[in-house]
């Protein structure tokens, strides 16, 4: 099994596999280039975006600046909007529903490492992917850990660290994030 395979499948894998390399390389290269795209050249960026992520609905929109690792772990739904300073660390899938608003200075983070020194110095790391609903508003400066879902409808306030799943229709915040309410 390659170590691309092994990242995509959540397991262990050596990030500085050649493949892996010249992959991110080719998507921090994109990043770069539409980082770089006047604001208001959209259908430049927007050619970006297309070539970068996995899928991609309609009317998806990301400000810049916008990093990610190899983009097409990245699958958005109609109508989405990114804020500026999105991060999406995508070593496993980040599938992001319709209607969705990412407010600014976001992270997606799928990417973890081992917590035992011993393991972490053979520079092994591995990826548990994110999915996030439909009609989702993510405050800004919000972290979303790997291995999480976020249920659709659901309001992640400001600041938060998502740590565990959010289920569908509910107000969380805070760090851990915790539900403190239902939305009807």
């Amino acid at each position: 099994m390659t170590e691309k395979e092994k990242m995509i499948n959540g397991e262990y894998y050596l990030a500085c596999d050649e493949q892996l390399v010249k992959e991110r390389e080719h998507a921090k290269d994109l990043c770069f280039e539409f980082n770089n795209i006047k604001p208001s050249d959209r259908e430049k960026r927007l050619e970006i975006i297309h070539k970068l992520f996995g899928n991609t609905g309609k009317d998806a929109w990301v400000e810049s600046q916008f990093y990610c690792d190899y983009g097409y772990n990245i699958s958005v739904g109609d109508n989405f909007y990114s804020n500026h300073n999105l991060i999406i660390l995508d070593v496993n899938k980040v599938t992001i529903g319709n209607n969705v608003l990412i407010g600014p200075d976001v992270g997606i983070y799928t990417a973890e490492h081992p917590v035992d020194a011993i393991e972490r110095s053979k520079l092994m790391e591995y990826g548990k992917p994110i999915s996030i609903g439909n009609n989702v508003w993510i405050g800004g400066n919000v972290a979303i850990l790997s291995g999480v879902t976020i249920g659709d409808n659901t309001v992640i306030g400001a600041g938060s660290v998502v740590t565990k799943d959010i289920p569908a229709n509910v107000l969380a915040v805070g760090n851990p994030c915790k539900v403190i309410k239902n939305i009807n």
